[in-house]
């Protein structure tokens, strides 16, 4: 740690510049992987909508260039998502430097944990968010409104949607990370759950698209999620005597 102190704010710069450097490196290899099977991707990716769709229904494009540029995108987002263990590895290892031994040999198993709840995260919006989600939309049709989605519009509702619930997974394992360091505690969490709560929703207005039903499937989980935190920061974080004392008390 001390030595860490010594080092120029322009080195760590030039350390930062060289890992979103390999960062980007690994999503252009996921790009250039994943643009073979953009076709393929791009009708998993639509699978949700397509099944509660009525028969005959299809996406539209109202561009002549929007297929083409919804198929990039689709390779991109695959890419990020096939990317992810070198981000989070790069990301980590920029942090570790300003930590003590013992706590970098936290590194390997938080860079594993980090991948499967994006992962998770991402799935969880794929296989629960979405069914509900678009059935709920298609649900306003009607005789004289025949919904008409486009790809590009599509793409961009599911690939934020994917991406924000991914980020949002990763909320225990940040917390318990931070609680096994002793930056926070498991009082200190729970003090402050209905300032966390209000986060939360604000939160989930801000990833979403702006509605209410997309914002309640984010934030709700968000609060499990949080509950989950404070179990697991009770497992793995530091103890103090005043943790000590209010478990004494119950």
């Amino acid at each position: 740690m001390g030595e860490q102190e010594k080092i120029p704010f322009t080195e760590h710069l030039e350390e930062l510049r060289k890992r979103l450097i390999v960062c980007f490196i690994a999503v252009g290899v996921g790009f250039v992987l994943s643009y073979g099977f953009k076709e393929k991707l791009f009708q998993i990716l639509t699978r949700p909508l397509i099944r509660v769709m009525q028969t005959g229904d299809k996406l539209i494009f109202t561009g002549l260039p929007e297929a083409f540029f919804t198929y990039l995108k689709v390779a991109f987002l695959s890419g990020i998502i096939l990317a992810a263990p070198v981000i989070f590895y790069q990301f980590w290892m920029f942090v570790a430097p300003g930590l003590y031994d013992k706590e970098k040999r936290l590194m390997v198993p938080v860079v594993v944990l980090s991948t499967v709840f994006f992962v998770g995260g991402a799935f969880f919006g794929y296989f629960i968010v979405f069914p509900y989600g678009f059935k709920f939309f298609l649900g306003f049709a009607s005789e004289t409104i025949r919904p008409l989605p486009s790809m590009r519009e599509y793409l961009g509702f599911a690939s934020k949607l994917l991406l924000a619930f991914g980020v949002v997974f990763e909320l225990p394992l940040i917390i318990t990370l931070l609680a096994k360091l002793g930056m926070v505690s498991v009082s200190f969490l729970k003090k402050n759950r209905k300032y966390a709560l209000l986060l939360f929703f604000i939160g989930a207005a801000i990833l979403t698209p702006p509605d209410v039903v997309t914002q309640m499937m984010m934030a709700l989980p968000l609060i499990l999620l949080y509950e989950i935190s404070i179990v697991g920061a009770r497992i793995f974080g530091k103890k103090n005597s005043e943790e000590e004392d209010d478990n004494d008390d119950k």
